[in-house]
């Protein structure tokens, strides 16, 4: 195999094909998690961060996982976030003006992609990055016939990782080392997510949220200890002079447990005294609770108002502007996750397969994130709009309302008479002098028209009318008026015109009629 470059245009390793990475620093997967959520204090959560920002990722990375893992509030909103881009369809597109082989390799891939085993889990671990930052996933490969296709891609923590202390952008793997393990080229797939500039250590959406979650387990807590002891009377034990330690250990525990089993014993001489029930009201700590709450989803989702976290100010209207800014925040990133699969995906892909492939010409990954149209809207003003005289391009109707357009061998809907979609105040008015240009069907499917001296008949006056008519069903009428049945009617058509077959004589009476039914249209208002 020749020399493969990676996207950089330096050679890769070519170990990446044969095993993966990790097997080499293999303590770093038998390290736990150290759950820094535990006990969590201002003083630890400062720590935390403040190691990150030195390279030291572990703690941080556990701490993120630990947020998601135990606030339901935060895994619901961060869920809605993230699974937002596996709603949408999405396609391997060409680079502009494309060669053929350029849009078979397009064509390829988006075969290759189609075909990838859990793809919609490998969208859903690459956007684990918007809460940490990145997110890593690591790539084994394997040899199908004489295609390089990924056998899997496993999300790997983002504790076996950490950045150079002078460039926080500079991502390793840990193994030991201080200056830690550059991942293999064409062996991960890395998305950096910046959910805010900065430093990839600072960039992910979490520490953000670290903080209105530790206030809030504090308000939990507390709202848990008030429920305790709320409506129970304040419990008041007495001991007489002289009373033993012991003596009043054990009244103690009495007072303490008679509050919740009801019941209990001291010791002769001693007393118990109830005094007023605890007073104090629960909606201090849920205040606070519903404060970092909304704090969350706005951080989360861009506001509150597609979420249960505001239901008192919650409407129709505000809730649709709180959704567009969630549109927003989905397209931003699906175009961040792009150009990650086109760069660490595609690109391997294209490479090993198709052999090297400039990375500015590159197929790329594109997420459908249009905002489908109201068609409705659509289809009443176009019409009106053309009707004026507005030229709009088909192409631009196509992207608004999200309608592929049609290939030279597909099966298209056709409006049978296209001017009744305009209003009718801009369809075209019959005038006196209107000639119609109308069209039949013979028996074999062909479409004939009728002899021009029968459309000009359409202006004549109605004698003239009558006269041509009467001339040609003359001898129906005439055996009608003798008593014969309609049978007998079309058979003496048949014997006055013995020179036409039963198809001739269909399109003759077909003429008849339509020129009487027109003629009637016109001139109904005489």
């Amino acid at each position: 195999m020749a020399q493969i470059l990676d996207q950089y245009g330096q050679p890769i390793q070519r170990e990446v094909l044969s095993e993966p990475q990790s097997v080499r620093i293999g303590w770093v997967t038998r390290e736990f998690a150290e759950h820094p959520s535990r006990g969590l204090t201002p003083q630890r959560l400062h720590r935390a961060l403040e190691d990150a920002e030195q390279g030291n990722l572990a703690a941080q990375a556990d701490l993120f996982n630990d947020i998601e893992e135990k606030d339901s509030h935060i895994f619901a909103e961060m869920s809605k976030r993230k699974r937002a881009l596996l709603t949408l369809d999405w396609s391997i597109a060409p680079p502009r003006s494309a060669s053929a082989a350029e849009k078979r390799q397009a064509e390829q891939l988006q075969e290759w992609l189609t075909d990838l085993p859990d793809l919609d889990d490998v969208l859903l671990d690459c956007l684990d990055g918007i809460g940490h930052g990145f997110a890593a996933l690591e790539i084994a490969w394997q040899r199908l016939g004489k295609d390089w296709l990924p056998q899997s891609l496993t999300h790997r923590p983002q504790r076996w990782f950490q950045t150079l202390p002078e460039d926080g952008n500079a991502l390793r793997l840990r193994d030991g080392s201080a200056q830690g393990a550059e991942p293999w080229k064409f062996g991960w797939v890395i998305h950096r997510h910046k959910a805010k500039s900065g430093y990839l250590t600072r960039a992910g959406l979490h520490r953000v949220l670290a903080w209105p979650y530790l206030f809030k387990n504090y308000s939990v807590r507390d709202l848990a200890e008030f429920l305790e002891i709320y409506g129970l009377p304040l419990r008041v034990g007495k001991y007489p002079p002289g009373a033993t330690d012991q003596e009043r250990a054990t009244l103690l525990r009495a007072v303490a447990e008679i509050g919740h089993n009801a019941a209990g014993i001291i010791p002769e001489g001693m007393m118990i005294e109830f005094q007023a029930a605890a007073q104090g009201s629960e909606e201090p700590f849920e205040a606070m609770i519903a404060w970092c709450e909304r704090s969350q989803s706005k951080a989360i989702l861009g506001g509150t108002l597609t979420s249960q976290a505001d239901g008192k100010t919650s409407t129709n209207a505000l809730g649709n502007v709180h959704n567009e800014v969630r549109h927003d925040l989905t397209v931003s990133d699906a175009r961040q996750l792009e150009g990650t699969l086109v760069r660490d995906l595609l690109y391997p892909l294209a490479v090993l397969n198709f052999g090297q492939v400039d990375p500015r010409r590159m197929p790329r990954l594109v997420f459908d994130t249009r905002e489908i149209e109201d068609i409705k809207l659509y289809a009443e003003s176009l019409p009106k709009l053309v009707g004026l005289g507005l030229k709009v391009k088909t192409d631009w109707v196509y992207d608004k309302l999200a309608i592929p357009k049609p290939q030279d061998d597909d099966e298209v809907l056709t409006a049978p008479r296209p001017e009744m979609a305009l209003p009718p105040e801009l369809r075209p008015q019959p005038s006196a002098a209107l000639s119609y240009r109308a069209a039949l069907t013979n028996d074999r499917g062909e479409v004939v028209y009728p002899d021009q001296a029968a459309l000009d008949a359409v202006a004549l006056p109605a004698d003239a009318i009558n006269a041509g008519l009467e001339a040609v069903l003359a001898p129906v009428i005439q055996a009608i008026r003798d008593g014969a049945t309609p049978d007998d009617a079309i058979a003496s058509l048949v014997a006055a015109y013995p020179q036409m077959d039963d198809a001739a004589l269909s399109q003759l009476l077909a003429r008849a009629m339509f020129v009487a039914d027109v003629w009637g249209r016109l001139h109904a208002h005489e």
